[in-house]
């Protein structure tokens, strides 16, 4: 996965950091990911954030003066990140169905692991905030109009009867894979490729 959008994120353990607003902007972003990871939305403050960016206390404030305008940064840089991560789903189009479920299993172990899984959780918290929050949900609906997108080129590479209708259902599989394990209602264990495979298989069927 990209490595080189945690850059501003490392830093907060010490990395050199080159000090320009959009820089500053983007490891105060990644640091109230980690925060609202860790303590929640009622942890997420201003303070708190500076203190998990090793900042001088004010400067979280500076940058975005209000708690709707860090929300809205917090989740922009999320879905960046995220994006990034997702393999292009032109990639997948040479392969078959086999290779779809290999790599859509390889999703869900990352965002299942130690490296991904602290932003799936920040992920959550925003998603139920922007519930409340129209503001939210505007950038919400369209990381949503991303995704759909990016599971209807996958769906077409496994060649399953209808990409664009079944495009929902796949993607609430992944999420909700993600979601079970990391809230401990239900570990994904080896067979998350098999599952894949049976999944794209069955969407397949009505074109076979």
């Amino acid at each position: 996965m990209t490595s080189s959008l945690y850059t501003c994120r490392d830093s907060i353990g010490g990395g050199k950091v080159t000090d320009t607003t959009a820089t500053r902007r983007q490891l105060i972003a990644d640091a109230a990911i980690t925060t609202l990871a860790r303590a929640g939305m009622r942890g997420l403050t201003h303070r708190a954030v500076d203190q998990t960016a090793g900042l001088p206390e004010g400067s979280c404030s500076y940058y975005f003066r209000t708690r709707q305008a860090l929300l809205q940064a917090t989740l922009e840089r999320l879905i960046e990140v995220d994006s990034a991560d997702l393999p292009p789903g032109t990639a997948l189009v040479e392969g078959g169905v086999a290779e779809v479920a290999r790599a859509a299993a390889g999703v869900v172990r990352y965002w299942t692991s130690a490296a991904a899984g602290e932003r799936m959780v920040a992920r959550y918290e925003l998603m139920l905030e922007a519930s409340r929050r129209p503001e939210l949900h505007e950038v919400l609906g369209r990381a949503r109009e991303h995704y759909h997108r990016m599971a209807e080129v996958t769906l077409t590479a496994a060649g399953t009867s209808d990409p664009a209708g079944q495009a929902q259902l796949f993607i609430a599989c992944l999420d909700g894979l993600v979601f079970r394990h990391l809230t401990g209602a239900d570990p994904i264990g080896d067979g998350v490729a098999e599952l894949m495979l049976d999944l794209l298989t069955g969407m397949r069927r009505r074109r076979e």
